[in-house]
């Protein structure tokens, strides 16, 4: 049905119905601003990466087949666009080598945090991931994006996709970890 939506309105745009591309900003702002500002790490550059994405996308809406969904296009436009800002700024963005695992289905367990502060230590443990691996969990958890999406998103093979998220999940478990006993500490 999302799939639906976002080529409904992206037809209108082709057509000429430009003010149908509001509909695409809404969606997908707060997403693409998400993974802008944790690249950047700095509001006002992220806001205006934010802008020049849906720019770039507005742009290159005629190049759109629809073989990918939307989302991931977006999110590559969005990912490209913050790397290429910090080659600019000729700042080094660690990228890693090829490596297998095996694909485990380890999923975050969040049940151990209580619900009325669960939302506060997701986000508090995802702000202090690196970069890479905060764009990970989030277009993998919080987009539901696929293995193979991330990978078109993030330019990662598919293995190398699993081996960075896999990590990730192990260093985000250990942060929440470390967050719910100091909060247990303070407690008592």
């Amino acid at each position: 049905m999302e799939q639906k939506d976002d080529i409904y309105y992206i037809e209108k745009v082709k057509s000429g119905e430009t003010n149908a591309f509001s509909y695409i900003v809404e969606k997908y702002k707060d997403i693409v601003f998400s993974i802008a500002l944790k690249v950047l790490k700095n509001r006002e550059d992220a806001e205006e990466l934010a802008q020049e994405s849906f720019i770039k996308a507005y742009n290159s809406l005629h190049t759109f087949k629809g073989n990918a969904k939307f989302s991931t296009w977006l999110y590559r436009i969005t990912y490209n666009s913050c790397i290429s800002e910090i080659r600019k700024r000729k700042m080094n963005f660690a990228s890693t080598s090829e490596i297998e695992i095996k694909d485990e289905s380890e999923e975050l367990n969040l049940d151990g945090i209580p619900a009325e502060n669960r939302a506060q230590v997701i986000k508090q443990a995802m702000d202090q991931l690196p970069e890479d691996e905060y764009t990970l969990v989030l277009l993998y958890y919080f987009e539901e994006q696929s293995i193979e999406d991330i990978g078109k998103v993030t330019g990662l093979s598919e293995s190398n996709t699993k081996v960075k998220l896999y990590r990730a999940r192990k260093k985000l478990y250990t942060i929440i970890s470390n967050i719910m006993k100091d909060e247990l500490y303070t407690i008592l």
